[in-house]
């Protein structure tokens, strides 16, 4: 078991947060980068009720900063938190595409396992909405394998539709069954999200405008309102383009304040990838790295699925919350979606809900943040502090992320317990 606690968590509203004008193009900027990053690290700070000086280093994840917002060297900015206490502290920058913020919170925890470090500050932001549609799909390309799919058109709606034809194909799935149970996971999301007062798609939003809380209110709309992106994925298949950040406090859990009332355990993690090209893995209808990930934080927590109360699996796709449900041990092989049209993993579910948080479907999806803002949300909901919906009737002992970035490629798993 990890030796590892977080003591503090903050997550930023998630949104879009510029103002367009469709006559002269300008964009403006209604909350930067730079201010997602400082309210997050010193939400988090103020949370874990330490003082900057505490921190003996910071971690900062962001997947295309450079691209999204012209702003390279983001690692740096993490002393804009607290410059008088902070200045002249080691400062990280960690990209690994969407499971960044993951990937930067396990380097945090391997500093402070090794003794280097008994505080750390772990901090995910992405600013997107700089950027018109063309220019976001560019970016989150260039965290494909290039040569193969980003510089052929290939664009991530289209990598994960190769999944969802995959696991079609596999589990001979006709296409009205498919696109039902996709809806049906998209509709939880919803429904969830309207509950969760920092998300992009929350209260008041368009899924709430539409309606979108059931399966067949999706299957209804009009084409022009569901769009195919990539057959058999549309519109609402798919996560949002998101500003945002999340930030954690993590602590040797023997020292005092991993000791504290409102400290939670990092019990386990798991870190395995995937090759990066499509066209090199043995199939394309699960998440076979993801599985490796599962096994290994598992092991190391010492549980097995029957113990995992809450999940916050990486619905980038709704395919991909499917598979994130077979990888975890949530569903068999081939029958996630079936569990999901039978109303299995809401907030009401005996055994473990999916994405209270809203997933990325509705709580939004700023990439680099993404992994962090999973911790932070399982963290609060293990805490007693839910940020939006809560489960029904018993209070969660254990909580488990599964954040992947690219297509599937980078999985990691993390295990948190109370």
């Amino acid at each position: 078991m990890s030796k590892v606690s977080v003591i503090g968590a903050y997550n930023t509203a998630f949104g879009n947060f510029v103002k367009k004008d469709k006559e002269t193009g300008i964009i403006t900027d209604l909350k930067s980068i730079y201010e997602l990053l400082t309210e997050a690290g010193r939400g988090a700070l103020n949370d874990a009720g330490i003082e900057a000086s505490d921190v003996d280093g910071v971690w900062v994840a962001s997947c295309a900063p450079g691209i999204f917002a012209n702003q390279e060297h983001i690692g740096a900015l993490g002393v804009e938190v607290a410059p008088a206490a902070l200045r002249f502290k080691p400062m990280t920058r960690v990209e690994d595409a969407c499971a960044s913020g993951s990937v930067a919170l396990f380097s945090a925890l391997y500093a402070v396992e090794s003794g280097r470090a008994k505080v750390a500050l772990v901090i995910g932001v992405e600013k997107m909405n700089l950027l018109d549609t063309k220019g976001v799909t560019h970016g989150l390309a260039t965290c494909s394998y290039w040569a193969e799919e980003g510089a052929k058109g290939m664009t991530f709606p289209g990598l994960f539709a190769e999944y969802a034809k995959g696991y079609a194909a596999h589990y001979k799935l006709d296409e009205v069954t498919l696109a039902r149970m996709l809806a049906t996971v998209a509709a939880l999301n919803y429904r969830n999200g309207l509950d969760n007062p920092l998300a992009h798609f929350g209260k008041g939003g368009p899924s709430d405008r539409l309606g979108l809380t059931t399966a067949q209110a999706i299957l209804s709309l009009p084409p022009e309102k569901n769009p195919v992106i990539a057959q058999p994925l549309r519109l609402h298949d798919c996560s949002l383009v998101t500003d945002g950040a999340a930030a954690l406090v993590i602590a040797a859990s023997d020292s005092s304040l991993g000791k504290g009332s409102q400290a939670v355990r990092i019990a386990g993690i798991g870190h395995a990838n995937e090759r990066i090209a499509i066209s090199a893995r043995p199939n394309m209808h699960e998440l076979m790295a993801g599985k490796v990930a599962v096994a290994q934080a598992f092991a190391e927590a010492g549980i097995g699925i029957q113990d995992v109360d809450i999940a916050e699996v990486h619905d980038c796709f709704t395919i991909n919350q499917l598979l994130c449900t077979e990888a975890l041990g949530l569903s068999a092989d081939g029958r996630a979606g079936f569990d999901y049209m039978d109303g299995r993993f809401g907030r009401d579910d005996p055994h473990c809900a999916v994405n209270l948080s809203g997933g990325l479907k509705a709580k939004g999806h700023p990439v680099g943040a993404t992994g962090v803002s999973m911790n932070v949300l399982l963290y609060k909901q293990l805490t007693g502090q839910a940020i939006g919906a809560s489960l029904s009737g018993k209070k969660p002992l254990v909580g488990v992320s599964l954040n992947v970035g690219g297509s599937s490629v980078t999985n990691c798993v993390t295990v948190l317990k109370r």
